[in-house]
């Protein structure tokens, strides 16, 4: 059963000057009770911006200007107020990428813990130190934390701070935007695995954003791909490296190394995404695509049933096809032996 549904979102970036940007389009995407979902795209894809309307955190010049969002059955688009605010408390949550960022540097640990946990109400002082104490030791923290100021702390221990202060909400989905951003990748396998671990001993769903396909493909459940505002592919995660039907992601895998390999051969993608504040006619990537062909210029292809999975692109009947050389310039390869 779905927990969150969107169906048919559209987001419009607004700014005092300039033309509107069409950052979302027509999007619908589900996470069931329990799924730990991956939402994954270049940089400017959309994906932080989509995450940001299903927990209802756009904020100008940001604007839905289509499409509802569902969360247990209960249409959530248009709550304000003290209604909003019941959503987020056992209902849904948003972990920020940037630890410090989100984490106020001039107060210790332990007041943000306190301004969270005071709009409760439900619990005296003394039950919200053992809280406190009982949530950051299932992020793997000390105590001791709580006396802290943020810049005293590790960026993986940030990140852990925060994601500790939106479990002290309950929530039943947690979005997770790019939070091992800026980390080392030994801090990043670590922050994954609390993430991992939480879900699978909470239950609470998730929908982790990323720019890396390949740390969600090794954590999630299901992906779901982004291209310039628009889902490209949805499949499950255990099959996105060996059956992906889009170039696209076939793309963002190549961009991604196996670190366990002996020899590793990094490639990046040619081009670079399109201009949302235009919208051209056919598919966005076939500027960018080794197997464009003619219908892709002229008609946008739409997200339909591909064997097990959800793709939109011409070609996705295609498993055997390769990239062409003379469809476009190819992307540059580095290899990297250990």
């Amino acid at each position: 059963m779905a927990l969150l549904e969107a169906r048919g979102v559209d987001i419009v970036y607004r700014p005092p000057l300039g033309p509107p940007i069409l950052a979302v389009r027509d999007v619908s995407l589900s996470v069931d009770t329990g799924e730990f979902v991956g939402l994954v795209g270049e940089s400017g894809c959309g994906k932080s911006t989509l995450g940001y309307a299903l927990t209802r955190m756009l904020r100008p010049p940001a604007h839905q200007t289509g499409g509802r969002v569902m969360f247990d059955g209960h249409d959530v688009t248009d709550l304000r107020g003290e209604a909003l605010r019941r959503l987020r408390r056992r209902g849904l949550g948003l972990v920020l990428q940037s630890g410090m960022n989100a984490l106020n540097p001039v107060r210790q640990i332990g007041k943000h813990f306190g301004d969270v946990m005071a709009g409760d109400g439900s619990s005296r002082r003394g039950e919200r130190q053992d809280r406190m104490r009982s949530l950051l030791e299932q992020v793997g923290l000390d105590a001791s934390v709580l006396a802290r100021y943020p810049h005293e702390l590790s960026g993986g221990m940030r990140q852990r701070v925060a994601i500790a202060l939106v479990l002290s909400l309950e929530p039943r989905l947690i979005v997770f935007d790019e939070p091992t951003t800026a980390l080392d990748v030994l801090v990043q396998a670590a922050v994954m695995d609390t993430i991992r671990s939480l879900q699978r001993a909470t239950g609470f769903s998730a929908l982790m954003i990323s720019h890396d396909l390949g740390l969600v493909a090794n954590a999630t459940d299901r992906i779901v791909v982004m291209y310039a505002g628009r889902i490209v592919e949805d499949r499950a995660a255990r099959t996105v490296v060996t059956e992906a039907r889009h170039p696209y992601t076939r793309a963002l895998l190549g961009c991604y190394g196996d670190p366990r390999a002996d020899s590793v051969e990094l490639r990046g993608i040619p081009g670079a995404p399109p201009d949302l504040s235009r919208q051209a006619a056919g598919c966005a990537y076939a500027p960018r695509c080794g197997l464009a062909q003619e219908r892709c210029w002229q008609e946008e292809p739409a997200l339909r049933r591909v064997g097990e999975a959800w793709v939109s692109c011409h070609r996705a009947e295609e498993p055997e096809a390769a990239p062409t050389a003379e469809a476009g310039p190819a992307p540059g390869a580095a290899t990297v032996r250990g």
